[in-house]
Parts: C-alpha cells; structure tokens; sequence
C-alpha cells in the first residue's frame, strides 16, 4: 500500500525564508526516497526562463499530522546538476561539521516564537486596539487571564515527541502569546535539521486553530521582550573542563560581526542592551548575565565544566548558519 511523503525544504524567500512543502505519494517498498523537482521561479530560487531547481531528502520522520505509514521529508534544494543551490545553506554546515567532528561539538537551541490572530496584526491575549498589563506575570504563568495558545503548544509538543524529533522542553514566554521549545542536544547538522521541520509542524499544527506563528524578532514594538534563538554549545573540551569554554567565549569575541550578520533579520531590533540582551554593536560575556552576548551558566562555574549560551541569534535565525560560525568559530581556535 501506498504512503503520503511531505516533501518539505527552505525557499528563498528574504530577508528571512519560509518553509514549503508538497506531498509525493511513495509506493510501498520503496527503499531509497526518490529526489524530486519543484517550481523554484515560485519560490524565489530560480527565473521563469530556468526554474527547475531539485529536493534530494536529507532526513526524514514519522508524519504525526497525518499518522499511519505517513512521514515528513525534510529536503536541501540542489541546482539540475547536482549542486548545492545558492539558498542551500545546509550543505556549507555540514562541511563544516565535517571537519570538525573529531571535536563532538553539540548544540541546544531554543526557539521563541509569538502567536496571532489570523489577521497577522493583534498577538494572542492582547485586547482589541491596545495592549495588555506589563509583562512580568506571563512568563512560565498558569491561568487564563495570563496564557494565551497553551493548546497549541502541547500540541506541537506532543507532535515532536510523536515525529522522534529531540524536543526538549517548552515554556511560555515573557509577552502574552508568546511561547518557546527547546531541541537538542545534537550535532551541528542534525539540531538544525530538527529545528527546522519543528518550525514546519508549529505552523501545521496552529494552520488547524487559524493562527499565524511569528518568529520575528521584534514582534511588538515598545517595553516587551523580543524573540530570540538561544544557542546554547559544547564541545567535548568544554564538557570536560572550563578553561575551554572561556576560551570559546574568546574566540567568538573576536569575530563579532560575521556572526551578528548573520545571526537573523532586524536583529538590531532586538538586541538594544535593553529587556535581558546585549547592544548589538557591543558584546561581553559573564556568569549567570542575561544581558551578556555570552552567558555561562552558573552551574558550570561551579561544575568547571560544560557548555555556553550564545544570546545573539534572533528568533528568525537559520540553523544552519548559526552552528556553522560557531562551529568553526570555536573549534578553529
């Protein structure tokens, strides 16, 4: 019997792409997941004249939208010749992962994210034509009065937990409608890979509540917190002692503006030194210090040992990117 494959890949929409996603109907005993053409002139990755760009699977899960035998496939976009198309930011991650790996770098990454009305304009639990009470009670809060899309995000929860992704927790955030998960820990290319088709399922799973998720970075102007992607990493160094992770925290203070351009759009937004982060045009690290670029947990302090949390990258960031610089910011040192 036949099976639904949800081809799924990263367009070339900017500043920031979007995902994309078609069904393939995969005969059953079919051993490889065949590659597949798409309409890239439809998807900001190729001209009208010459549009045919390619989906080769990179990695792929049981489908818990749809269940049964039916699977998600995440896919990296090639050129007809076989090459990494330019928007193919995956491919450069996993050189670099490559190179790298006898290093055992891991990474955790939380994701913020806010939820809105299906007008794209009012988040969830803000009152028509205005604002809500200051943040402060939102975060981590229980009661009606406080969180706004609690369904949505157990939801998407359970929905990971049920594709094999390796969600690690969620918690609401500090603004009403605005929530966070966790992935990892995992490699480079791989806690990428399962970012990546997470963010695809929230869309899905709060597609069926007509909602809109938003991973911008400042999605509501004034005295609230913005959406970040805190990446927190490791390498076997590091989980063994400390003078390797100040080490890290040294070399990433010395290529600050490679990182910080490509850290996501309008981040400038966002990191403003004000509501727990860092001046983008500045950066620092510290114990326990939220409003560093660089946080080391206060428990490694104590351990001498473990992992860093890197505060800059903002909601909308790709992974790719992101553990690739790290990556080869820290391990090259």
């Amino acid at each position: 019997m036949s099976y639904k494959a949800e081809y799924i890949w990263i367009d070339g929409t900017e500043p920031s792409p979007l995902l994309r996603s078609k069904t393939k109907i995969i005969a059953d005993g079919t051993t490889d997941l065949p590659i597949w053409g798409f309409d890239g002139s439809s998807t900001n990755q190729a001209p009208g004249a010459n549009s045919d760009c390619v989906l080769r699977p990179v990695f792929s899960c049981p489908d818990p939208i749809r269940g049964g035998d039916d699977i998600l496939v995440l896919c990296e976009v090639l050129l007809p010749d076989m090459t990494p198309h330019p928007t193919n930011t995956r491919a450069a991650c996993k050189e670099v992962a490559d190179k790298y790996a006898d290093q055992e770098s891991w990474y955790g990454i939380e994701q913020e994210y806010t939820l809105f009305e299906a007008d794209s304009r009012q988040p969830l639990g803000f009152p028509e034509g205005g604002f809500p009470e200051p943040q402060g009670p939102y975060y981590c809060g229980v009661g009606a009065n406080l969180i706004f899309g609690r369904e949505i995000s157990e939801i998407h929860a359970s929905a990971c937990m049920e594709a094999g992704l390796e969600i690690a927790g969620t918690n609401a955030e500090v603004m009403p409608g605005q929530w966070e998960f966790q992935i990892g820990p995992l490699g480079p290319v791989e806690v990428a890979d399962h970012l990546w088709m997470a963010r695809w399922l929230l869309h899905r799973v709060a597609e069926d509540f007509e909602v809109v998720v938003s991973i911008e970075p400042k999605p509501v102007q004034g005295d609230w917190n913005g959406a970040g992607c805190h990446t927190n990493f490791s390498t076997k160094a590091m989980r063994e002692s400390y003078q390797p992770i100040i080490d890290a925290c040294e070399a990433l203070g010395k290529n600050i503006q490679e990182h910080i351009s490509n850290y996501g759009a309008d981040n400038d937004k966002r990191l403003t030194g004000l509501h727990e982060t860092q001046r983008i045009d500045q950066f620092s690290y510290g114990v326990s210090d939220r409003g560093a670029s660089i946080r080391i947990p206060w428990q490694v302090e104590v351990d001498q040992k473990g992992y860093l949390e890197d505060r800059r990258p903002a909601s909308n960031m790709d992974p790719y990117v992101v553990t690739r610089l790290i990556t080869n910011t820290v391990c090259s040192a």
